[in-house]
């Protein structure tokens, strides 16, 4: 008898809670507009090309003789960077490789005229750094037993035309491998290596 009461007692508030109100009107939820994605968005066949910026130059090595070769185009969506070096141009194995700040190798040995990293982040070096990564954080390169090497990456942290600034820029390689997280240069040690960037 409690029981019944009770269950009609509560009928009229789930009545209630149940019935929309008659003054509100449904709300309706209007979408984000959706970029297109890359199969929508235009390309080649629409004549749309990337700016086709070319950049580089020599790789010079510690005495100054140039070891290899730098091409940098700009795309669309980053920077394909590619990088040849000669027999006899590194030591082999992985080396740590960077963008720096000043387009100056002429203190060859020592490259520290080209700057630091570009875009320096305090405690944020390294590609694999929840603090970064610096905009001048690019994979390793490899070199083969002879010392050669071929290197093609792709970046999405810099453009073609933060690059080409007034005093320009260098990648730079170094005597180690960088480990993408120790700071300030993820232990990649001395720079062995040098491009300007123009």
């Amino acid at each position: 008898m409690i029981r019944k009461a009770l269950l009609l007692a509560l009928l009229p508030f789930a009545a209630c809670a149940e019935a929309p109100a008659q003054d509100e009107a449904p709300q309706s939820a209007e979408a984000p507009e959706q970029l297109p994605t890359p199969a929508e968005a235009p390309g080649p066949a629409d004549g749309v090309f990337p700016s086709m910026l070319r950049m580089g130059g020599d790789i010079v090595g510690i005495e100054g003789e140039v070891i290899g070769s730098l091409n940098i185009l700009d795309g669309p969506n980053g920077l394909l960077i590619e990088a040849t070096i000669a027999p006899g141009g590194l030591t082999p194995g992985w080396h740590g490789l960077h963008l720096h700040q000043v387009g100056d190798c002429s203190d060859a040995g020592e490259f520290k005229l080209s700057g630091g990293h570009v875009g320096k982040i305090p405690d944020g070096h390294g590609l694999l750094n929840p603090a970064g990564p610096e905009a001048g954080d690019i994979p390793n390169i490899w070199a083969a037993a002879d010392g050669s090497a071929g290197y093609e990456a792709f970046t999405t942290l810099i453009t073609g035309a933060e690059l080409a600034d007034e005093d320009g820029t260098a990648m730079i390689i170094h005597a180690n491998r960088d480990d993408h997280l120790t700071q300030p240069i993820g232990g990649a040690g001395p720079r062995v290596a040098c491009a300007v960037i123009r």
